[in-house]
């Protein structure tokens, strides 16, 4: 009997290689032929209050409060940057706090009270900070800046209600922001383009008029 020759003996670990491997193959075709077909999704009927409406929708259970808002109601100004919670574009505010609307479920917020970029203020009649962003060029792109502005809204509210920060600590002992404990607060919200300075000057340009206007009244 004459030995294999090289090629011979490739071609019949091949052979034998896919005569093994053909059955599982098989299988597993037959497998992905005969599985279960998908579970229909599970409906909930949400209410809540966006922007000052009361709204009803039928939602997915397993949509987002930010799908809801973008895909079910239209409100694209807020944002689907990361949606993982990373970047803050999708920031809205919910029952006065700031949160990431790609991470919390439409049915998680039944009759929570909204608030979105567009609830902020008109281009008739913007918000204070939608007015400092505008005035500072707090923006470039603009794809994070409904977000920035959620955010430092706020941020601005908490400071109010004494929630300190890192920075801060106690805000009885020092009531003014300083602009780290700005950067701290804000740290949650990130901006592609880099207009973080501009974005520093909105927000004090607003922390400041509100002490000038509460030290008057």
């Amino acid at each position: 009997m004459s030995p294999l020759s090289r090629r011979e003996l490739l071609k019949a670990g091949a052979a034998s290689a896919g005569a093994v491997a053909a059955p599982g193959i098989a299988q597993a075709a037959t497998a992905s032929v005969t599985a279960a077909p998908p579970r229909p999704p599970v409906m909930q009927r949400v209410s809540l209050e966006v922007n000052g409406r009361r709204i009803e929708r039928e939602v997915d259970t397993r949509t987002t409060l930010l799908d809801l808002l973008r895909e079910h109601l239209q409100l694209t100004g807020t944002k689907k940057g990361c949606d993982h919670g990373q970047c803050g574009a999708c920031t809205a505010i919910v029952d006065g706090r700031r949160i990431n609307t790609c991470l919390t479920l439409a049915v998680m917020n039944a009759d929570a009270k909204v608030t979105t970029i567009e609830g902020l203020g008109t281009p008739e009649r913007l918000h204070p900070m939608q007015a400092a962003f505008v005035k500072h060029d707090g923006y470039q792109c603009g794809y994070c800046t409904p977000g920035q502005i959620c955010s430092a809204v706020a941020a601005l509210e908490e400071v109010r209600a004494g929630i300190p920060s890192h920075v801060t600590g106690d805000l009885t002992a020092r009531p003014a922001l300083s602009p780290d404990e700005i950067r701290e607060r804000m740290s949650g919200n990130l901006c592609r383009c880099g207009a973080y300075a501009n974005i520093l000057d909105a927000i004090e340009d607003v922390a400041g008029g509100r002490r000038r206007a509460e030290a008057g009244a």
